[in-house]
Formats: C-alpha cells, structure tokens, sequence
C-alpha cells in the first residue's frame, strides 16, 4: 500500500515535480487567495480535496467512461467535488468562504485537477491515483501557504489574523509594506521561490 513506488507520488510534487513552480500550473489561484494565510491555507485543503477524490473516482470509473465524453464526466464529477467542499466551508468557515469568494467555484476549471485526472487517474488503479491526487494537492498548497505566509508578515504584520509585529517596531518607525497584499507580489514572490528551486537542483534546469 506505501511500497517506494506509491510514496513517490506522495514524494515527488513536492519538490522535483511540483504542480506550481516546476509545471507552472495554478498560479492564477496564488495571485488571487494569498493575501492573508488562512484563505491561502483553506483553499489548499480544498483543492487537494478535490485533486485526491476526482483522481480517484474516476481511476473507479475508468473502464466504463467512452473515451469521447471523458472530459464532460471529467467535469461533472470535478463540479460536484468542488460543489460539496463550497458547501462544507459555508457551513463550517462562512468568513472563509466570503473571502476566497468565486474562486472555490473556479476549482472546478484549475488545471493541476484536470491534468492529473488526464495523466494520471484516468490510466492507473484507485489508490495510486488518489495518493496521485494528494500529492499534488500537497505540492500545491505548500506553495499557496508560503506565498500567504509572507504576503500577510509583511503586508500586514499578521498571521492567521493575529498581529505578530510587535507594536515596539511600529514605534521604532516600521511600517507594514502595502504592497504585498497587491497581486503583483504573489507572482513576484512564486517568481523568486521558482528562482530558488532551480538554483538547488541544477538537474531540472536541464531537462
């Protein structure tokens, strides 16, 4: 069930394959919900919810589905995933929810989903295809969580909501940088992750 093999679909999207900064997919979620952490992190969760259970229902459904109108179930199934998790985050974090705003539905047209229930789930047996999915999923919201991370410390002295600048350095004459809470700056900031991940593996630079 974890043989090297399967944990390597766990393993590898979160460094050698990430979905964002090595296949440069989903970046236009990572300009759109990073702002402040929690959204970041809570559309993180939705996605590799979405990515694990798509992969894996339709790795189930894979023997059955024409060829012809794989894309349309694709997509209902997708909807329906992305409709269930909307409705769980209204019942459970409606401020959550307000913030990320359109962007759960959206979900629904992210590429990383549609790639890898393409790639992946539509060729491989159920549990790989769902590990398949966290995985991505996982690489995904690594990057979402650390784009939110510094766009919020720096644009807004907080994390989570909760001030972590000391009110001393306001005093000292530290100001918050209002820029990083403009949209500009998440891609700036994924720009400079992508920059450092190649730097520490000359090997992808190659390929």
């Amino acid at each position: 069930m974890f043989s090297a093999k399967n944990m390597k679909l766990l393993s590898n999207p979160l460094n050698s394959d990430n979905p964002v900064i090595v296949q440069i997919l989903g970046i236009c979620s990572a300009l759109a919900v990073t702002a402040k952490l929690k959204p970041a992190f809570v559309m993180a969760v939705s996605v590799m919810a979405v990515c694990a259970f798509a992969n894996l229902i339709m790795s189930m459904l894979r023997k059955t589905v024409p060829p012809r109108i794989r894309i349309i179930v694709q997509l209902v199934v997708i909807a329906f995933l992305v409709i269930l998790v909307d409705q769980v985050l209204k019942a459970f974090v409606y401020d959550v929810s307000k913030q990320l705003s359109v962007f759960v539905g959206l979900i629904i047209t992210n590429c990383i989903i549609m790639g890898r229930v393409e790639a992946f789930g539509l060729g491989n047996r159920p549990w790989p295809a769902f590990l398949d999915g966290i995985g991505n999923g996982i690489g995904y919201g690594v990057i979402l969580v650390v784009v939110g991370f510094f766009r919020e410390l720096l644009g807004a002295g907080t994390l989570w909501g909760y001030q972590v600048v000391p009110d001393s350095f306001y005093e000292a004459g530290y100001s918050n940088n209002g820029l990083m809470l403009l949209p500009p700056m998440a891609l700036i900031i994924v720009g400079l992750i992508i920059w450092i991940h190649r730097s520490c593996n000359k090997d992808l630079i190659e390929k």
